[in-house]
């Protein structure tokens, strides 16, 4: 009998079709690695010196407006841009070719020291409003394939900037992991005719075991097979399909995800 608790094994990953190692026992360990404190300062409102704030100049040379709820700009040192060449390169086993996108800026507030869960309910919605609207318009480009949105908050995930704010990148190319995940769930489709997420969703929530939370719209859990320490998915109870061909008939749905 497989001891979850103490035996090594190997999970797997239904969206991914791979295999994840885990070694439960490994956290009995001595730990002597780093240890983070906490910030008991708290950031002031507004900060003449942040590049993010309300009619600041940014560091690339350009003034913020003097914005009151939202506001997003294409990023300054941006990582995709739109101009790029699309050539390939080839050369024995050195492979190349161009990549092409847009990355955008999203600052959550005008306030220097709030971040997503400190901010009014009303202001947050203003926010997914946001992000709507710009998963849209980039999305209805015709050299974008895909657009991800995210936040990395705190220096050690590699934020620049303390400021409230999050990243959207729009790209030509699906990433590999996206059109791993998006695979496997067409394929359970294909074969069930059911949501892979979804059909997951009800087992983790007969097991309850690795739930965090949820409400009548969402569940927040730790998925089965979890890499990271800080590892959740929120999975939407309702099913969602980008692709339709009318009304009524749905073609490749997918349940809607979010790693954080």
């Amino acid at each position: 009998m497989l001891d979850f608790s103490n035996d090594p094994h190997l999970r797997y990953n239904i969206l991914t079709g791979e295999w994840v190692l885990v070694s439960p026992h490994r956290t009995k360990r001595p730990w002597q690695g780093k240890t983070e404190k906490t910030m008991d300062e708290q950031p002031p409102s507004y900060d003449p010196g942040c590049y993010l704030c309300p009619g600041n100049t940014r560091a690339g040379g350009h003034d913020n407006p003097n914005y009151t709820h939202t506001f997003v700009f294409t990023n300054d040192f941006a990582a995709l841009l739109p101009n790029s060449g699309n050539g390939s390169f080839e050369k024995g086993l050195l492979k190349a070719h161009g990549e092409r996108g847009i990355c955008r800026v999203v600052c959550f507030s005008p306030d220097h020291s709030l971040t997503i869960p400190d901010m009014k309910v009303s202001d947050i919605e203003k926010v997914v409003e946001l992000w709507q609207r710009e998963y849209l318009e980039l999305g209805r480009m015709d050299f974008i394939n895909h657009v991800q949105i995210f936040e990395n908050k705190g220096a050690i995930m590699g934020c620049s900037n303390p400021h409230p704010h999050g990243q959207i990148w729009a790209q030509s190319t699906v990433p590999q992991e996206v059109m791993k995940k998006s695979t496997q769930q067409l394929q359970y489709w294909n074969t069930t005719g059911r949501s892979l997420l979804l059909d997951y969703l009800e087992q983790e929530l007969i097991e309850g075991e690795r739930i965090i939370c949820q409400n009548n719209d969402f569940v927040a859990l730790v998925p089965f097979w979890a890499v990271w320490p800080y590892e959740a998915l929120i999975i939407p109870r309702r099913h969602f399909s980008p692709y339709r061909t009318n009304d009524t008939e749905r073609k490749a749905p997918f349940a809607a995800i979010l790693g954080i």
